[in-house]
């Protein structure tokens, strides 16, 4: 009986693996990818953007399709959260291959928006890059002449997975 039991768990095991793999495998599975908010790591989702380029770097970094939805470009300003991505600086994981992205607005408070303005962060001086985790880090950074921002008028859908105190 107890080796009944054994052969049992031991095959829903391998039946529940091999589900999972095919679902990763058939593309059904989007991966989560690192961010910052408010001093924490979130994790969040790229679903869509505005830009084929920006579309097809998102897809490449996780693996996962990014679709290009040209319109969203056309949401206004009232729509739009803020997201900085970093084109030099400290090393890490976001998009460029430095650090990870910076959110602002989290679930729960006024300004949250799944869609984002993509703000293309620029250190001045790349040796004396730090990592940033707040939004409010980014704009003193930009009020003290560290940084530059740049604008390209794209917009991607970022849903949050996780953010400070919350999560889906």
């Amino acid at each position: 009986m107890k080796r009944n039991l054994i052969v049992t768990a031991l095959v829903a095991v391998i039946i529940a693996g091999f589900v999972l793999a095919a679902r990763f495998w058939t593309g059904s599975v989007v991966p989560p990818v690192d961010g910052y908010m408010e001093g924490r790591n979130i994790l969040f989702l790229h679903t869509e953007a505005s830009d084929p380029q920006v579309a097809q770097l998102l897809t490449k970094m996780k693996g996962s399709p990014v679709l290009v939805v040209p319109s969203l470009a056309q949401a206004p300003a009232t729509m739009l959260a803020e997201v900085y991505v970093f084109k030099n600086g400290v090393k890490g994981g976001g998009p460029l291959d430095f650090q990870p992205d910076v959110f602002d607005s989290p679930p729960g408070t006024a300004g949250y928006r799944p869609l984002r303005r993509l703000n293309l962060v620029t250190w001045k001086n790349p040796q004396a890059a730090r990592e940033f985790k707040t939004a409010a880090e980014v704009r003193q950074a930009l009020a003290k002449g560290e940084i530059s921002i740049e604008q390209p008028g794209v917009v991607i859908n970022m849903p949050l997975l996780t953010w400070p105190d919350g999560h889906r």
